[in-house]
């Protein structure tokens, strides 16, 4: 057994070990640093399969930017594990049963791209584009239309969840322009008339005068 495949052994046992925490793990910020530890795992595999890129953008995009913002959000929402985890053996059976469908259905269209005799043979010229680009066209030519689908799954799921996230606070103000535009002298101001009153000025004390005299 040669360094590479040790290596490759220890990052694959690692990336299970922490995939299993981020479920298992009681706090919700250690599931985001185990996730972070699974990721970095993955990076380190994809980087002994020779896919640099990926590797890279797996550390750049997912653990620089989208984990940071996990946790930042994680830590500002201050969620509580245990109203997070209640019901959770009731829907046990159901989510081990989805979980496996999906396992499956990952199976039966990942497996065939195992079989190393049946991939077609790299030609020189295509060598020497590098991986970066060979996965560009691969991406932009033989798979747009799943790009293109995935990318408005994405938007989909970005304005769900604005929408779930966006709450009127009751001590918040705000102002409708259309409405300030709309409204009229006589909803603003009202004259009233009043009949003038004067009052009569004081009488003086009876005892100050005399108190004046003396």
């Amino acid at each position: 057994m040669d360094i590479t495949t040790a290596l490759f052994y220890v990052f694959s046992a690692v990336l299970l070990g922490a995939s299993v925490r981020v479920i298992t793990a009681k706090s919700t910020v250690h599931s985001a640093l185990f996730l972070i530890l699974a990721f970095f795992s993955a990076s380190c595999v994809w980087m002994l399969l020779k896919a640099e890129f990926l590797a890279i953008t797996l550390v750049l995009v997912y653990i620089g930017a989208v984990m940071v913002l996990f946790l930042f959000v994680v830590m500002m929402l201050d969620i509580t594990s245990d109203r997070v985890r209640d019901g959770f053996w009731k829907h046990l059976p159901m989510a081990a049963l989805v979980g496996v469908l999906i396992a499956l259905e990952m199976a039966a269209i990942l497996l065939p791209g195992f079989r190393l005799k049946d991939a077609p043979e790299l030609s020189a010229a295509a060598a020497k584009l590098g991986n970066t680009k060979l996965l560009g066209i691969e991406v932009y030519t033989n798979y747009l239309y799943p790009l293109q689908i995935a990318a408005v799954l994405l938007l989909v799921a970005i304005i769900a969840a604005i929408a779930l996230t966006l709450r009127r606070r009751k001590d918040s103000r705000s102002q409708d322009p259309s409405e300030q535009v709309k409204v009229k002298k006589a909803d603003r101001l009202r004259i009233v008339k009043m009949a003038p009153t004067v009052e009569a000025p004081a009488a003086p004390a009876a005892d100050a005068n005399n108190t004046g005299a003396a």
